[in-house]
């Protein structure tokens, strides 16, 4: 799935969520549905951006088809294998496709890819899920991390493989856990969530009668304070994401005010983590590798100043916001002068039809 970005408005983009058929999506595949796209919805003069996940078959498709290079992008650590599941060499055996009939009539304009912008919410789900290995180079923190996720996977694997240990939980805890999937964003998140609010709410006593009546080995008071922590600081991450697939209120001037909040408050956590700073670290860094590009795009920012909600309230950088405001008045200059020509234009043909009047 991706989706076609179409200028209907200074810089508030509409979007075209399309779907391809079943089957193996190569990097051709993905090439050659463009155009086809464009005939069938005539968009093709008003396409800005086009919108896909970090997956390498599309990536490829960019680096190979791209308009400039620009969008030749290398591909970031942690993009996802093709969704076809196959390599690079077993793409260029699907070569074979019947393109001749679109190739024939290419004008070398309209089989060129437009400016790609790669999918934020899966971005975000990378960091959150690829990039955060990295705070495991903390011994302190791995030795945590691990011993508490372990106790979680089992109680987890128990309420979801026994009804008798779904009834036992169900009885000390007054809540059902929720368990985390690998297909699902934020999912690891509530799952720990719901064991904190558990703790929370019934108290540690509660939690360790689940454990002791299921024979599994029960959180110590660390590993308690661990999930705590790490609950509240993976808490704005899933906010943003949620922020960013949202199918109503969001724009292109949502993303880079998301991501620049995201990272203040990160920021303001790590002074007072106790066991998560090197989590906090790895997000940061993350965060500053996938979205540093855009958070210095002139376009991006314009398009977050243009919006009513944030305006120039969302930084306190003033090199940003100049960054966005001398884009916003280049192209408000540009758009004048085409006006003007337009009406001299006309002016000019209006002079000539009355021209034999004396």
């Amino acid at each position: 799935m991706f989706a076609i970005m179409c200028m209907c408005l200074c810089l508030f983009p509409c979007y075209c969520e399309l779907k391809f058929p079943v089957g193996s999506i190569t990097y051709l595949y993905a090439f050659f549905f463009y155009p086809s796209v464009c005939l069938e919805f005539n968009i093709r003069d008003k396409i800005v951006r086009m919108t896909t996940d970090s997956g390498s078959n599309f990536l490829k498709a960019f680096r190979v088809y791209g308009v400039d290079d620009e969008n030749n992008n290398a591909e970031p650590l942690g993009a996802e294998p093709d969704e076809s599941g196959e390599e690079d060499g077993e793409e260029i055996m699907m070569e074979a496709v019947e393109a001749g009939p679109l190739l024939e009539h290419d004008d070398g304009l309209e089989y060129q890819l437009p400016k790609h912008h790669r999918c934020a919410c899966h971005l975000m789900n990378l960091v959150a899920t690829v990039d955060v290995k990295a705070a495991n180079e903390d011994r302190v923190y791995m030795k945590l991390s691990r011993s508490s996720f372990a106790k979680c996977q089992a109680l987890w694997n128990k309420s979801s493989r026994s009804t008798p240990a779904t009834e036992i939980i169900e009885e000390h805890c007054k809540l059902q856990l929720l368990r985390p999937c690998e297909t699902r964003w934020n999912s690891l998140f509530y799952a720990v969530e719901r064991i904190v609010r558990i703790v929370k709410e019934q108290g540690e006593a509660a939690i360790a009668a689940v454990f002791s009546a299921l024979k599994i080995p029960t959180f110590s008071p660390a590993e308690i304070a661990f999930l705590t922590e790490y609950a509240k600081t993976m808490s704005p991450v899933a906010k943003a994401v949620d922020v960013l697939q949202g199918e109503v209120n969001v724009q292109m001037g949502w993303l880079v005010p998301t991501i620049t909040l995201l990272k203040s408050k990160l920021q303001s956590l790590h002074t007072t983590s106790k066991y998560c700073g090197p989590l906090v670290d790895a997000l940061q860094a993350g965060l500053e590798r996938r979205f540093g590009e855009m958070l210095a795009d002139p376009e991006l920012i314009a398009a977050a100043i243009l919006v009513p909600k944030f305006r120039t309230r969302w930084t306190t950088d003033e090199g940003i916001l100049k960054c966005g405001l001398d884009y916003i008045k280049t192209h408000l200059k540009e758009q004048s002068s085409a006006a003007q020509s337009g009406d001299s234009l006309s002016s000019a043909e209006e002079e000539d039809f009355f021209s034999t009047i004396k």
